[in-house]
């Protein structure tokens, strides 16, 4: 008995410095700066920042380690068959090593141990170039390209006027869509050619028609990943309809706090965390989303959903509380802006002036255009994880994919930003 509860002490110590070990980097790199600027501000302090740089994609693979450490402690019978190996490749995987998904052991070790995957596959190589090819395009071509918008706008934040705030949160929208899926599609692409399944993270989530079904399709591996180890432990939804709230309102406080150190991200995790609260409540109130519904209130539903995230999205890109506030308040300036065509213009520039001389309408066209393309794409087409499923090698595909490949390529003439490496 002694010497049970001895080990049981120690593996509680290990835990502990395991937990302290990864948590404890992660607010280092991510948050010290933040939390001594706080400190600063609330008591007058002068405590010098220490302005670190931070490790690529920490988050990630800091919560892909903790999955691992809590399911070892909780003594899941498949971590003990792993060799160190296993672990060492778990948790330095390339492909979605910087910026996710969120892998678990158990989805990713097994395929590395399976002796048929270490074969070479070529359905599976052309399905996720194919991938590859899409996320890509997805990133280089069209994030990048709403971004140069997004940019513009927040730096002429003063004179943008209605219209263009409009313009401005939508590209934002868009871009930070492509930008994080095409990613994603970028690493399971990666997997699939290496003949590894890598957990779909996207699910066209600007389809959802409801805040809980948003976080269903967006970020999946993340909304696993609190529900798992955030959420149950709290107690679910196990204990009552008050702490249920509760216990998804602090879920989404740590989501916001998890993508960035800065009040932004927590309000915007908190309003999240609201709309999840009044979309549970609204439906145990009526059934109007756990019941089938009409065509026409699952339009209304959706328009308001994809307004709520639209204008949450301001709050998460700007750089402060009151740079998010003053850009809502450009909703109300109706005098005094910019020219809504000069700033669609800013798409074409990085190497690219040349395409607006082309057209007419002084190069607005193939801007409004992206923005009709990017709607169409993320709400009613077919998703890059849907595509690659049913993927079959062809002379079209081929040909798609090889464009997309040397037009992503022959645009790389600046330096782009992937927005979530730093989450």
């Amino acid at each position: 008995m002694l010497k049970e509860r001895t080990g049981g002490g120690i593996r509680k110590l290990v835990f502990a410095a395991a937990l302290t070990l990864n948590l404890g980097s992660l607010f280092f790199f991510k948050y010290f700066d933040f939390f001594v600027g706080n400190v600063n501000a609330l008591f007058g302090t002068d405590w010098p920042l220490l302005h670190i740089l931070l490790p690529l994609g920490i988050s990630f693979f800091t919560f892909q380690q903790l999955s691992y450490v809590i399911d070892s402690y909780r003594r899941d019978e498949r971590i003990v068959a792993y060799r160190f190996f296993d672990y060492a490749l778990f948790v330095t995987y390339f492909p979605q090593l910087i910026a996710g998904p969120i892998v678990t052991h158990d989805e990713m070790v097994p395929q590395f141990a399976d002796i048929g995957r270490k074969r070479f596959n070529p359905e599976n190589f052309s399905a996720g170039l194919y991938g590859f090819a899409l996320g890509l395009g997805k990133k280089v071509l069209v994030a990048d390209t709403f971004g140069l918008l997004v940019n513009a706008g927040f730096e002429k934040l003063a004179v943008l006027g209605p219209i263009n705030a409009f313009l401005v949160m939508l590209a934002y929208t868009f871009q930070i869509y492509f930008d994080f899926s095409g990613y994603c599609d970028m690493a399971t692409g990666i997997g699939k050619m290496m003949n590894i399944d890598i957990t779909m993270n996207f699910n066209s989530p600007y389809k959802a028609v409801n805040i809980t079904d948003f976080w269903k399709r967006w970020h999946i591996t993340l909304t696993r990943f609190f529900t798992k180890y955030v959420y149950i432990p709290l107690g679910g939804n196990r204990k009552g309809a008050a702490r249920t709230c509760v216990n998804i309102i602090i879920v989404f406080l740590v989501s916001g706090i998890w993508h960035g150190a800065n009040w932004t991200f927590i309000v915007w995790g908190l309003l999240h965390g609201i709309a999840q609260v009044l979309t549970r409540g609204l439906d145990k109130a009526t059934g109007i989303y756990s019941e089938r519904k009409s065509k026409i209130v699952n339009a209304v539903s959706w328009i308001f959903n994809f307004a709520f995230v639209n204008l949450a999205w301001v709050i998460f890109r700007a750089d402060s509380l009151a740079q998010a506030r003053d850009f809502y308040l450009q909703f109300f300036r109706f005098s005094d802006h910019m020219s809504g065509a000069r700033l669609l213009q800013t798409m074409l520039t990085g190497g690219f002036e040349f395409v607006g001389k082309l057209l007419p309408m002084q190069g607005v066209i193939l801007p409004v255009g992206l923005f009709v393309f990017a709607f169409a794409a993320s709400v009613f087409m077919k998703n890059t994880n849907e595509k690659t499923a049913i993927f079959k090698p062809g002379i079209v595909k081929s040909v798609c994919t090889a464009a997309l490949l040397f037009g992503c390529i022959m645009s790389l003439t600046g330096v782009a930003t992937f927005l979530y490496w730093n989450f």
